[in-house]
């Protein structure tokens, strides 16, 4: 068993770094020589892949570029690479070493990736993340003449096997046991080709994709979405203040700033910036050491290097300056950025859902008015069926052995789990028995129902029908986890099906009726298209109006079907 804690990671930086061999730009010695994004982005690679020891790595540089920082361990070299493993197994313990490409700041499902390296027993295993096999993406095989020839849809993280790379990955992981086979001369190659042949004949090798993200830092467009994201996930309480006016600058030794600039949004101020008055900073943006912004200058969302003077009265958005400009005006060209195949995603958290939900206002008729009116007409309908309400779960009682009420776990507003309460319709441990019917399941979708299920009592068949077997559902209505109207409360295995779907049905509270359920066709292989189309256009159509229509069609349905009883 391999101890996970005690890894040794090195993060390799190299000149001119080349994905598939191409050269790279600059940017990421920029980057590294810049005070405050070098914090940033050395913070950024010197954390662990598997989450384990953050912040402990070696980060190798070219002695060429004189990187200094107080934050991380940064070491020169000139050709090849110092490996020092004299202690690594000093207890005994078999452990991982692991080496990054400096080019990439990595974002992976740290769980898939123990579970490989746990399962794989390979001496050598090449790691490279890979988008496609996050969660809630699809994979497209496509045949000639543009024709689809098969589609798959990951509902989870995953990993999977492929050919060794042709370039550095972006993580190697060595069995700390095989060091001295591979470097006997106690260096790592620059090259990849002759790392690589140092393995070969030796020891066992593979490769691996898992699920993630790489921001690569030789991109503009991938060194501008990793700052983005750093800043973006930092809270309010990271940022120092002057004053309380200005409570976004992030630095203690920021000159004064004054009292007409506006800063809106996570700006990062380095040392030293100086900014001139009427200027507009809208984030997030980071502004380098020994900067100057003059007097109405605009900078949104961009990157100023250090030693940078920007003129009075220039604009500039999504723009990374690296040295000093002399034509200033063809920078004023506002051009929005072409969105990268793989799209900004929230360093927070690389696994799991990513939520998306609609929003209104706080006194909107969704947020304050819609509350106000189910809060009333719960109480008067748990005030009306207080009478009936035991004798209904004397009838339960003794029709059938078990509990008066179901309880099971739905999905409320924003994904909140909550006890969904209904009159108990079914004999005790339905749900066993639910999955060796599934073959004769009449729905499509993930939903279940079949005629005469052989599960339902004979009184739950007659509350089923007359939906009194949901008057219980008025007590979840009036904790503020349901509203009288809105989608179908629904488990989180059932909104796992379509991501964009879920996102939408649970910006709200699910109701005890909806759209859905007033307009559904019953038609065969239909219904859980309908389901998912009335459920996303209730959202769009929300409103007062909506609701008096929905719950007038539904107490016509019920009153038709309680008659039909008799």
């Amino acid at each position: 068993m391999f101890n996970l804690n005690n890894s040794k990671h090195l993060v390799v930086i190299r000149n001119n770094t080349g994905c598939n061999n191409s050269s790279g730009t600059g940017l990421l010695k920029f980057a590294v020589s810049n005070e405050p994004v070098a914090d940033v982005v050395l913070s950024g690679l010197s954390k662990d892949p598997l989450s384990r020891n953050n912040g402990t790595a070696r980060i190798a540089v070219p002695e060429s570029w004189n990187i200094v920082s107080d934050k991380v361990t940064v070491e020169s070299y000139k050709t090849d690479i110092p490996i020092c493993f004299d202690s690594f197994n000093e207890n005994g313990e078999k452990s991982w070493f692991v080496i990054s490409n400096g080019r990439f700041v990595v974002k992976n499902n740290d769980r898939i990736l123990q579970e490989v390296l746990e399962d794989i027993s390979a001496d050598v295993i090449m790691v490279n993340v890979d988008p496609g096999l996050l969660a809630y993406r699809e994979k497209i095989r496509w045949m000639s003449e543009n024709k689809i020839a098969s589609c798959c849809r990951h509902y989870f993280d995953s990993a999977e096997p492929t050919s060794n790379p042709i370039d550095w990955p972006h993580y190697i992981f060595i069995k700390t046991e095989v060091l001295g086979d591979i470097f006997t001369d106690y260096s790592l190659p620059y090259s990849f080709s002759d790392f690589m042949k140092k393995c070969s004949g030796l020891l066992k090798v593979c490769a691996i994709n898992i699920a993630g993200v790489a921001f690569d830092l030789e991109n503009k467009d991938g060194l501008f979405d990793f700052c983005n994201g750093h800043l973006n996930s930092l809270s309010e309480d990271s940022f120092s203040a002057n004053d309380r006016r200005i409570n976004r600058c992030v630095s203690d030794n920021c000159s004064k700033i004054p009292s007409n600039v506006k800063l809106v949004g996570k700006v990062l101020l380095g040392e030293n910036v100086q900014l001139g008055s009427n200027a507009v900073i809208v984030g997030p943006t980071i502004i380098c050491n020994d900067s100057k912004i003059d007097k109405s200058a605009v900078i949104n969302s961009s990157i100023i290097g250090s030693n940078i003077s920007v003129p009075k009265n220039q604009l500039l958005f999504n723009r990374v300056i690296r040295e000093q400009e002399t034509d200033w005006e063809k920078l004023s060209n506002v051009k929005k950025r072409k969105l990268d195949q793989t799209p900004f995603v929230d360093l927070k958290r690389i696994s799991g859902d990513n939520e998306e939900f609609e929003s209104w206002s706080r006194f909107s008729y969704a947020m304050f008015s819609k509350r106000i009116v189910d809060f009333i007409i719960s109480l008067a309908v748990i005030i009306l069926f207080a009478p009936i309400l035991p004798i209904i779960a004397l009838v339960i009682k003794i029709n059938s052995s078990g509990p008066v009420f179901y309880k099971d776990k739905r999905q409320g507003l924003h994904g909140k789990e909550f006890n969904c309460l209904k009159f108990r319709t079914m004999i005790v441990g339905a749900d066993k028995i639910q999955d060796k019917l599934r073959f004769v399941n009449q729905l499509d979708g993930p939903q279940f129902k079949i005629e005469d299920d052989p599960r339902i009592s004979t009184v739950g068949r007659f509350l089923r029908d007359t939906c009194i077997d949901e008057i219980p559902q008025f007590f979840n209505v009036l904790l503020g986890q349901m509203s009288v109207v809105g989608p179908r409360p629904s488990p989180k295995s059932e909104n796992t099906i379509r991501p964009s779907w879920r996102y939408a049905r649970l910006s709200v509270r699910p109701g005890i009726t909806g759209l859905w359920q007033v307009c559904r066709t019953r038609e065969a292989s239909k219904d859980f298209q309908e389901w998912i189309y009335y459920d996303t256009k209730y959202v769009r159509s929300l409103s007062l109006r909506t609701d008096l229509s929905i719950c007038w069609r539904t107490a016509s349905q019920l009153t038709k079907r309680f008659f039909h009883q008799f």
